[in-house]
């Protein structure tokens, strides 16, 4: 079992900055992938970033390559999500996921997760 706690959230200026930090709970944590999904009012979650437990490889959705920075610290149990040049369409709930890497999908979509937090959220004033 893997218990998340979303942190760091709120409300910035077009152009700000702001560091989501994702707590994880139990000492397998370094066994897990870990993504970012973003949920807008009445829109889909969406897949934002993604990490392998190794920290090796991350991966970008297109709308914020360039400004967010996925990284990890196993040590910690935590992993965050740097998001710099923000704008107004990043404003969503953000939440991280947990995954064994077992799913027979791929990290762009949520099944491929089987631990989630209960988000937090962020806005982006223009």
């Amino acid at each position: 079992q893997v218990q998340l706690v979303e942190s760091g959230g709120g409300l910035v200026q077009a152009g700000g900055s702001l560091r989501l930090s994702c707590a994880a709970s139990g000492r397998t944590f370094r066994n897990y992938a870990m993504g970012w999904f973003r949920q807008a009012p009445g829109k889909e979650r969406e897949f934002v970033s993604f990490l392998t437990w190794s920290g090796g490889s991350a991966y970008y959705s297109a709308s914020v390559k360039g400004r967010f920075t996925i990284s990890r610290d196993n040590a910690k149990n935590t992993v965050y999500l740097q998001m710099n040049s923000q704008k107004p369409e990043d404003t969503a709930v953000y939440y991280c996921a947990a995954s064994p890497g077992r799913g027979s999908t791929t990290y762009i979509y949520t099944d491929y997760y089987d631990y989630w937090g209960q988000g937090t959220q962020v806005t982006v004033s223009s």
